[in-house]
């Protein structure tokens, strides 16, 4: 087995923008936050972003307003979520190569300091909240129990994916609430589809890490599927479009839709083929990809509505 994962470069890299362009004392906060990574950002918001296109009313655009709101509170909470997984996971970041240089685990920031800057985290997220609807508003709040519970999971299960995926696609939800203040099946399927979704590129990030996770006895899917993963994400994909169809075809969406629903696919199907479980830059490339995934779906559900 390859020891690969003890001389990958972690997650910071010095001298990226972050370095050059704000004050030392921000950095740690910044990087806390994965400010330097978006990729989560994006996997959190497109849930959201499809169930308000869902939600929109035929021939129209997905509220413009809740699409803005939707975008600060992604960023928002995935920090939210980043800082309490760093603090729960200070002592195990410490000893995984990818991990070591975070603010926690190096000793950057302490957790006093990192609790203060989460409280601060909540706070702006709960005003965001508050413009939402009354169902919208109590589904953010029982969001915060996923949030808190997730750093947990792969301490007492070998699918931490599968928490995550019941967490981040909690937009898929949202969203439909939001503008509707009522849920219906398509946000439902699209929730479901959203779940299997993150267990896809989940289990590909979670291969960066499997020999440190071995090591100090972290659990993942990654280390549960080992040479069958292939299979598995196969799986998942299948699961996904499958869904995704059931989706646009229960909201009354053409061609178009079902057109990007089919992009989505083959993009999930490349993934599957090309993605090499053993090189920890193609795992993390083929993991940041899914932002395309995204986009594509949201492309053809826009364009279906307009057409609706």
């Amino acid at each position: 087995m390859s020891s690969a994962p003890h001389i990958q470069a972690g997650d910071i890299q010095a001298g990226d923008w972050i370095d050059r362009r704000v004050p030392e004392p921000i950095r740690p906060y910044l990087r806390l936050a994965r400010i330097h990574a978006p990729i989560g950002t994006w996997l959190l918001l497109f849930p959201g972003w499809w169930s308000l296109t869902l939600a929109a009313a035929p021939g129209d655009l997905p509220d413009g307003w809740m699409m803005v709101l939707f975008g600060v509170g992604a960023l928002v909470m995935r920090a939210a979520g980043c800082t309490v997984n760093d603090i729960v996971d200070r002592d195990f970041d410490a000893q995984v190569a990818r991990t070591a240089n975070r603010p926690l685990a190096s000793g950057q920031l302490s957790r006093k300091q990192a609790l203060v800057f989460l409280a601060l985290l909540l706070l702006v997220g709960f005003v965001i909240l508050l413009q939402l609807s009354p169902l919208a508003i109590k589904l953010g709040i029982f969001s915060l129990l996923l949030v808190a519970a997730y750093p947990f999971m792969k301490r007492i299960t070998w699918w931490p994916q599968a928490f995550l995926g019941i967490t981040f696609n909690w937009g898929a939800l949202l969203g439909y609430a939001a503008v509707t203040n009522t849920l219906a099946w398509p946000p439902v399927l699209l929730y479901a589809a959203g779940f299997f979704w993150t267990l896809f590129y989940d289990t590909i990030y979670a291969h960066q890490d499997k020999e440190d996770d071995a090591l100090i006895g972290v659990k993942s899917t990654a280390r549960l599927f080992g040479e069958n993963t292939r299979t598995w994400l196969t799986g998942f994909a299948i699961v996904t479009v499958l869904l995704l169809m059931l989706v646009v075809t229960s909201a009354g969406l053409g061609w178009v839709a079902k057109l990007g629903v089919i992009g989505v696919a083959m993009h999930l199907a490349w993934q599957t083929i090309a993605c090499d479980f053993d090189d920890h830059k193609d795992c993390r490339a083929k993991f940041n990809s899914n932002r395309f995934i995204g986009w594509i779906l949201l492309a053809g559900l826009v364009v279906a509505k307009l057409m609706q």
